[in-house]
């Protein structure tokens, strides 16, 4: 029988599994119907069409993107993903490296109700710039 620290494991990894397939709904489908995501405190996202919408739109910036989990921590409906995204931008050709995290709430069928994530936007526009 599988442990909630292997259930935990597992959701992290097939996270990253997503959002490194190139396919905007395999990103959405973590999410609950009504499931939301912000990041650095962005305009709200909201629903899985919408959070497949902006998956697309890292897709078309970084064709070759692969994300990584570097660790998964959960406290009751609470978690942390923290990860790396990696991949050359499509029009600058830059690698890219930048980390950062997601804070979810979780629903009782382990889909995201809620994301907030963060990374370092300034450092991330320096690599794409090449500078």
């Amino acid at each position: 029988m599988a442990t909630a620290q292997d259930i935990l494991q597992q959701l992290a990894r097939d996270y990253a599994i997503a959002w490194s397939s190139g396919e905007p709904e395999a990103v959405a489908s973590f999410y609950a119907e009504d499931g939301e995501i912000s990041i650095n405190r962005g305009d709200v996202i909201k629903g899985r069409a919408a959070v497949a919408e902006m998956a697309a739109g890292f897709y078309a910036e970084f064709p070759d993107l692969e994300v990584r989990c570097d660790l998964m921590r959960k406290a009751g409906s609470h978690a942390v993903f923290i990860w790396t995204l990696e991949g050359h931008h499509a029009e600058t050709k830059n690698h890219v490296v930048a980390g950062g995290w997601e804070e979810w709430e979780l629903d009782e069928e382990m889909k995201v109700k809620s994301s907030r994530g963060w990374f370092d936007a300034d450092d991330y526009q320096r690599q794409i710039d090449g500078a």
